[in-house]
């Protein structure tokens, strides 16, 4: 009986300190980051293109947005609103997105984390031997393709680097070949069947990793948008993860602490305000919620929201 004893004791202690803790853990991986792709720079001799006319840059970078909102790991910002806000803000007009540009247009659309890149290689070579016989060209032919991409991971609150990676993917084939037909893809089924096309999304999906390893140690946060009376409203809801009854804690913004060797910010003395508990997370199809007070006062637009 006293061994039945212990058990039911240890059961106990296992369902009030791990349980809890392992909801928490779920709940936090829950509430997706918001990320925005900034487009990439082309830095490749321009000989190619996407089938839709795009340059190679910005066919990657919305490759890259595409795949990132297939995850359904994080919110992505709306290319359109990017380029409206980094047109608004005269950023980026000399041409390259540089981390500095990228953290203060992050910072105004609210995401945690920029992703900013260069395309630096994108394209093929072909090789074989082989002979003619009645006119047509028979052998063996190879096609190699090369696609290599710098890429970066800003901190926008921060403008901290996180990472700053080379990737570089090459694709081979061999087989026999008739004729010398033209390397192009004037359609996406035609370039998901490329080589060139396969060592692109090898890429895109070594970004993704990146950027999963990095986010994973990020502190998620939203703002209070509008204060009405009792009703809070914050910029994250349904699609962002936030369900009905999840419960934040609410700071104000303290004085940057600025690195003056470096000129990089190293946080804020924020302030706590109080706790808010969501009760509708569907606020304009789901971008918003509405929140009640649960303890505190003084709540006022652009206070950031975190978990507790």
């Amino acid at each position: 009986m006293r061994k039945i004893h212990n058990i039911a004791i240890l059961s106990l202690l296992v369902m009030t300190f791990i349980v809890p803790f392992k909801i928490w853990g779920q709940d936090k991986a829950r509430i997706k980051k918001r990320v925005a792709v900034f487009e990439f720079e082309d830095k490749t001799d321009h000989r190619y293109h996407w089938w839709s006319g795009q340059s190679v840059g910005q066919g990657m970078s919305d490759m890259l947005v595409t795949e990132l909102v297939k995850t359904g790991k994080y919110k992505v910002i709306e290319r359109g609103a990017l380029d409206k806000l980094m047109k608004e803000q005269s950023l980026g007009m000399s041409g390259a997105v540089t981390p500095e540009s990228a953290a203060k247009a992050g910072k105004l659309l609210g995401v945690e984390i920029a992703v900013v890149g260069a395309v630096t290689e994108f394209g093929h070579s072909r090789g074989g031997t082989g002979g003619r016989i009645k006119n047509i060209r028979v052998g063996v032919s190879k096609q190699a393709a090369t696609v290599g991409i710098d890429v970066r991971l800003i901190n926008v609150e921060t403008g901290e680097i996180l990472a700053a990676e080379h990737i570089r993917k090459e694709k081979s084939k061999k087989g026999l070949s008739f004729g010398t037909p033209k390397f192009s893809f004037d359609n996406k089924n035609k370039f998901d069947e490329s080589i060139v096309g396969k060592a692109t999304r090898e890429a895109i999906e070594d970004i993704i990793k990146l950027l999963d390893d990095k986010a994973a140690s990020m502190p998620w946060q939203a703002k209070i948008i509008k204060v009405a009376g009792s009703q809070i409203y914050i910029n994250s809801g349904a699609d962002a993860g936030v369900k009905n009854g999840d419960v934040f804690v609410v700071y104000s913004k303290g004085e940057d602490l600025i690195d003056p060797d470096t000129g990089l910010s190293l946080g804020s003395v924020d302030t706590k305000i109080g706790k808010i508990k969501v009760v509708n997370n569907s606020i304009g199809q789901g971008k918003a919620s509405i929140c009640t007070v649960v303890e505190g006062a003084g709540f006022a637009r652009g206070n950031f929201v975190r978990l507790k």
